[in-house]
């Protein structure tokens, strides 16, 4: 008999997108053939059931969906909070309502069997699923508030989404969209950096925020208007821009790894001391 893996958020950092949970989806297949067989015999009690049935599980299969994306996007963050709406125990509880309500009032079994049936499916959701993430990921923040990092890199993150919007789209002139696709890499780049050692946070976010904001603003007024109705000198200044851009988010970047390069040599310092003593 071969034994069902338990899930592991951990595992899928490779990928770009979170599991569905596909396990719970088998629970829909004879539920569904119990709607459609009940339609196409015309019993209108054994349909309205079965369909309540199938809606609950449906409803399980997308809190579960909501869960495991929270739940991914929180172990592949280094700074984070928890997630604050509790999808994987809402979707734990309702499977035990589902599978109680498919037992004893669509199908014959007793209210006993239901609620038995019930707390094994509850119980096999949390050890295979396991439940949400409730602790906060803000360790290695120092004397910094969490919730002054957290604002500041959510709302770069904010921006930096409206500017990549644009990229995607139809963007005809394909030297800017380079110089743009560049300039989102390295504030990207300059985010994680952030991330890794958020006390440079105080000195790095008005420069995240007021540039961010700017390209973005830029970004906005270029992608409204049509193309031929930009003058060539028009351009040739966003090109200038965005060089400057580039140059002042290496400037940004270097910085940031010249003060963690600076912390190490302190701290380095600090232990030969104390070996010494």
């Amino acid at each position: 008999m071969t034994k069902a893996k338990r899930y592991n958020p951990e595992a899928n950092f490779g990928t770009s997108k979170p599991k569905k949970g596909l396990l719970l989806y088998f629970f829909l297949t004879p539920l569904f053939l119990a709607v459609v067989l009940a339609l196409l015999a015309r019993d209108i009690p054994a349909f309205g059931l079965n369909l309540t049935a199938f809606g609950l599980f449906y409803a399980v299969v997308k809190l579960n969906t909501w869960g495991l994306a929270n739940e991914f996007k929180y172990h592949k963050e280094k700074l984070t909070k928890a997630p604050t709406k509790p999808y994987k125990t809402m979707s734990a509880i309702l499977l035990g309502v589902a599978t109680l309500f498919s037992a004893s009032v669509a199908g014959d079994k007793s209210i006993f069997i239901g609620i038995f049936l019930a707390v094994i499916a509850m119980i096999g959701y949390v050890l295979y699923y396991g439940l949400d993430p409730r602790t906060d990921k803000l360790e290695n923040i120092g004397d910094v508030s969490a919730e002054l990092v957290l604002k500041t890199l959510s709302d770069a993150k904010l921006k930096l989404s409206g500017i990549e919007s644009h990229i995607g789209g139809d963007f005809k002139d394909l030297v800017l969209k380079d110089k743009l696709s560049l300039a989102t890499k390295k504030a990207e780049h300059i985010i994680q950096t952030i991330q890794e050692d958020p006390k440079d946070i105080r000195v790095a976010r008005r420069f995240l925020l007021v540039y961010l904001d700017g390209l973005e603003k830029v970004t906005n007024s270029y992608t409204s208007m049509d193309d031929a109705d930009i003058k060539g000198e028009t351009k040739e200044k966003l090109h200038q821009l965005l060089n400057d851009v580039e140059i002042k988010f290496d400037k940004e970047l270097a910085r940031l790894k010249k003060n963690n390069q600076f912390d190490l040599d302190v701290n380095i310092d600090v232990l030969q001391q104390q070996i010494k003593n």
